[in-house]
């Protein structure tokens, strides 16, 4: 008969941060979340060395911290030399690994690798995959990169049958014959840490403990939880840093040290055996595969997820499964237009030999997870970021076609099936613009990029619902019922961005709007009589014509001095008062000067019919100059009453209103060094409103900038068979040629 081991339950618990901050986010985020985060959380490490645990830092963090705060990184370096913190890797400006080409995700992979080897002296042997978006043929890309381990949700492998008392180690996969080990984080540690008591947590372990104490519980979460999200800071600090969260769970993990154990996971990973052998399916963390599906859907199984919590009916929700992470270039024309651009610029680097010199190191910032989706914690809505996504794409681009091109003027077209649905685009490119224009939509411009300033101009965001705007809804209407009744509806205790709604001004869900057509530029409108501004900001009108989103016949002429397209459409509009529509031919003809920046459209009307066409023709265009917050750096100016009239004072670029008898216009950001002049042949009333939706954030619901909508408009008494026309220049400078300033 075999005696029973006296040897105490033990385990080990192995966390991991994950601190990260977008490639292009404003300088004073980074600092702030520095001093509310990670500069804690490396001086709470140093007052308990019995805490051992992994940390991640991507690039575009490393490479801020290296500028601004190189004492911090040898803060580290100290904690890596004890052994008491291990770094782990990852791709270096966060990319979804299964969105980019393989070469640049082991690339990345390794240029991160390469620099943490550099700064703290260790090669990593185990990586954060950015938003645990997994794909069955990873294993051998993360081979190739040398990676032996990383982590994934629980989720992951409950898909596939397995329970959480399965999850208590590592699993071994593999593609291709080469194995991958992963680590499940608990999604209950997550949503405990440090959202509960640090009792609730370490009486939660004591009760996983075993008597061989081989168990290891994961938490891999972000980093700027503690102290940076929403009513962290004195929660998870205290006012001094000595008696909040973090101090009593690190003072708890020492005093209980004799049999719960913090452990890295890389040391994890080369002590133990894997607890077998898995195959995951296409996943992310629960929540992202909400955010994929299609927005009532979204909100649909939200509901659900939500009720099925509340019944604690945990082994249906290891079954649920959302959306498929790349359904984000479905269900957002913007993101695949950035993501296919990337494809784009990687091909041009490739052909100019991929190294830095030719623009590599852009294009991997370009492919900077942030902008390539939208939930609750970023994505393709936070226009600073996207905008900065488009500026080093367009400055790889510069880069490889220099190399490619020389330094002499360029300028070519071609048709090609840009957005990989079977429907050619027209393409122009040059040393001077790039303009990218959709026949069978409008013949409408949706990508013009300035080369020279490496700007994206038409990088807008279309307003449309979202799942979490019938949250706002209900939220807005409960909390006015209360406010009516009298009642506070403030909240107590920090709680969790997944569970808590907050608004960052009330009635938000007044400023809902939905767009019809994707907010392009060139798009043409006839729009009824008397139609006033305010309605169509907040497309609350019917369109007179049928030429919005419908298809043009296209013809390209290529000369010396440059490429002109024609684009042309036989319609209809709608007379007042009549039964049948009236036939109108319209055609815009866009001529693309050679080695300039400048553009020149010009427009023609023609009124096919047997009457008289009393219409208003407007000509729309959507562009983003970080116009946000009133910012005094974006402005609007205008030649207002005559065309030698002088132009009026800078006006916001975010602002709305409406100025009649327009000749001229110009539009530009100081930073950005851009300046737009736009002339026009036949004076035009000019609307003009921000674009503006309302989106969710761990901070909370708020109105967010995202470019600026014009509209040139002119009444048109037409007369039968009778033309109209109107031309367009635009010239595109430097905004130092306009002061006569140095950079």
């Amino acid at each position: 008969m075999t005696g029973q081991s006296n040897q105490p339950a033990q385990i080990q618990l192995g966390l991991l941060l994950h601190n990260h901050q977008p490639v292009g986010n404003f300088p004073w985020v980074f600092q702030q979340v520095y001093e509310e985060a990670y500069l804690p959380m490396i001086e709470a490490l140093e007052k308990h060395p019995g805490v051992r645990l992994t940390l991640h830092y991507t690039g575009s963090l490393l490479d801020w911290l290296e500028g601004e705060h190189p004492e911090f990184i040898r803060r580290v370096v100290a904690l890596v030399q004890r052994n008491q913190v291990e770094i782990a890797g990852g791709g270096y400006y966060e990319p979804i690994l299964p969105s980019i080409p393989d070469r640049d995700k082991v690339g990345q992979i390794r240029r991160l690798s390469e620099r943490i080897k550099q700064d703290f002296g260790t090669k990593p042997t185990g990586m954060w995959l950015a938003e645990r978006v997994w794909e069955p043929g990873l294993p051998n890309i993360l081979h190739e990169a040398e990676i032996q381990w990383t982590i994934l949700d629980d989720i992951h492998f409950k898909n596939v049958g397995l329970d959480d008392d399965d999850l208590y180690g590592y699993y071994a996969t593999e593609d291709q014959g080469n194995v991958l080990k992963v680590y499940a984080t608990s999604k209950s540690l997550r949503y405990t840490i440090p959202w509960r008591p640090v009792a609730e947590t370490i009486e939660n372990l004591r009760s996983l403990a075993t008597p061989d104490g081989r168990r290891i519980v994961v938490m891999g979460d972000d980093g700027e939880k503690f102290g940076s999200w929403p009513d962290t800071g004195t929660y998870c600090w205290g006012s001094d840093g000595r008696d909040g969260w973090v101090e009593e769970f690190f003072t708890a993990l020492e005093a209980n040290s004799a049999w719960l154990h913090t452990t890295p996971l890389g040391e994890y990973a080369k002590k133990q055996p894997a607890l077998g052998r898995v195959y995951i399916p296409t996943s992310s963390y629960l929540e992202m595969t909400e955010w994929a599906l299609p927005a009532q859907k979204s909100y649909e199984f939200t509901k659900l997820l939500h009720q099925l919590e509340s019944e604690k009916k945990e082994n249906v929700i290891q079954f649920m499964r959302g959306g498929f992470w790349r359904y984000f270039l479905v269900r957002y024309p913007e993101i695949n237009n950035q993501h296919k651009k990337m494809l784009r610029v990687f091909e041009r680097v490739q052909q100019a030999g991929a190294t830095e010199e030719v623009g590599q190191l852009h294009l991997w910032k370009a492919q900077a997870n942030d902008t390539y989706w939208h939930g609750l914690f970023g994505g393709i809505y936070m226009g600073h970021v996207r905008s900065a996504i488009y500026h080093h794409l367009i400055k790889a681009e510069n880069a490889a076609d220099r190399a490619i091109h020389g330094p002499n003027p360029w300028q070519h077209y071609e048709f090609t099936d840009f957005d990989r649905d079977t429907l050619d685009k027209l393409i122009i490119e040059g040393d001077q613009q790039n303009l990218y224009f959709d026949p069978l939509h409008g013949g409408t411009l949706f990508e013009w990029d300035l080369r020279r300033s490496c700007h994206a101009l038409t990088s807008v965001m279309t307003r449309r619902e979202e799942s979490y705007h019938q949250t706002l809804r209900d939220y807005e209407a409960e909390r006015r019922q209360h406010q009516n009744q009298g009642q506070d509806q403030s909240a107590g205790e920090p709680g969790s961005p997944h569970t808590t709604i907050r608004t960052k001004e009330a009635d938000l869900d007044q400023y809902l709007v939905n767009d019809r057509y994707r907010r392009t530029s060139l798009l043409d409108h006839f729009l009824p009589s008397g139609l006033p501004l305010k309605n169509f900001a907040q497309v609350r009108y019917e369109e007179s014509g049928n030429f919005v989103n419908e298809p043009y016949q296209t013809h390209v002429e290529q000369d010396a001095n440059g490429i002109t397209v024609t684009f042309k459409r036989e319609g209809h509009v709608k007379r007042a008062g009549a039964l049948s529509p009236m036939p109108v031919t319209l055609s815009k003809t866009i001529f693309v000067p050679f080695g300039a920046e400048q553009l020149h459209i010009r427009y023609q009307i023609h009124n096919q019919g047997q009457a008289r066409l009393d219409t208003t023709f407007a000509s729309e265009w959507n562009l983003n100059l970080l116009g946000g917050g009133q910012n005094p750096q974006a402005y609007y100016r205008f030649i207002q009453g005559s065309p030698t009239a002088q132009e009026s004072q800078n006006l916001p670029f975010d602002s709305s209103d409406e100025v009649p008898t327009v000749y001229g216009f110009r539009i530009g950001n100081t930073w950005l060094q851009q300046d737009l002049s736009f002339t026009i042949s036949q004076p035009a009333t000019h609307w003009r409103f921000s674009i503006e939706t309302v989106t969710g954030s761990e901070a909370g619901f708020e109105r967010t900038h995202q470019g600026s909508c014009f509209a040139l408009l002119w009444p048109l008494a037409l007369e039968a068979g009778q033309s109209w026309q109107v031309e367009l220049r635009i010239e595109g400078r430097d905004t130092a040629a306009l002061t006569g300033t140095q950079h």
